[in-house]
């Protein structure tokens, strides 16, 4: 059964819903007109130490927080499908997905992936796998130590918090191979600046990382980042 018809069969009795109101939509829709119209594109240049690459297609403010806090709830509902496609598609038209050999999603400990029922980023790595064709692995790059919730710590406190969390359990996977990683929200990009190390020091050849949103100064919510 192709993708299309199992999406449509099963809006027949779960219907499709916008990730960010909860309107219904339709079946192949990622989210309705108004919220995708209210959603701000994230513009600005910014360079992630350790990547080749830094893409997203969101600014993370009030419009985009209820489909990213829609996944770490546990629900994902459309989010993934959403986020996924408008991922994909600047991947597309920056020339990066081009590149690509292999997906992979940043990880969670197995813990946390207990709690929630999934790791949202593998969610979005397998939606844009499916629209890439890039194939997307988990596993390959774990995480090996309990560390303390990035968002209570500074910038500095985040780099020393996720200092030797991450391995790679199989280097001949992204040895010579240009990865895409892929993460739910990015803010100062300490986790997937170490992710990016971890690859690199297993024989990666580029590392492009991806986010569906990333937080800016003086958002929407009047928040800074931390």
């Amino acid at each position: 059964m192709s993708f299309v018809l199992r999406r449509k069969l099963l809006h027949l009795f779960f219907p499709n819903r916008c990730p960010v109101c909860g309107e219904i939509i339709g079946a192949m829709e990622e989210f309705c007109g108004k919220c995708r119209s209210e959603l701000n594109e994230f513009t600005e240049n910014f360079a992630l130490t350790g990547a080749d690459s830094f893409t997203a297609p969101f600014v993370k403010d009030k419009y985009s927080d209820p489909a990213i806090f829609l996944m770490k709830d546990g629900i994902a509902g459309n989010a993934p499908y959403a986020f996924g496609g408008a991922m994909t598609r600047i991947l597309t038209e920056r020339g990066i997905s081009q590149i690509c050999h292999i997906i992979l999603p940043a990880p969670m400990s197995a813990g946390d992936i207990r709690k929630r029922g999934y790791n949202q980023s593998m969610l979005l790595a397998k939606e844009i796998s499916r629209r890439t064709g890039i194939p997307a692995k988990d596993g390959i790059l774990i995480k090996v130590a309990d560390t303390l919730p990035q968002k209570t710590l500074t910038k500095a406190e985040r780099e020393v918090n996720l200092k030797d969390a991450f391995r790679v359990t199989a280097p001949d996977m992204v040895a010579g191979k240009n990865v895409l990683l892929v993460d739910d929200v990015c803010t100062t990009g300490s986790t997937l600046s170490e992710l990016a190390f971890t690859l690199k020091n297993c024989g990666a050849a580029q590392v492009h990382c991806v986010c569906c949103c990333k937080t800016v100064k003086g958002d929407n919510n009047g928040n800074e980042p931390l």
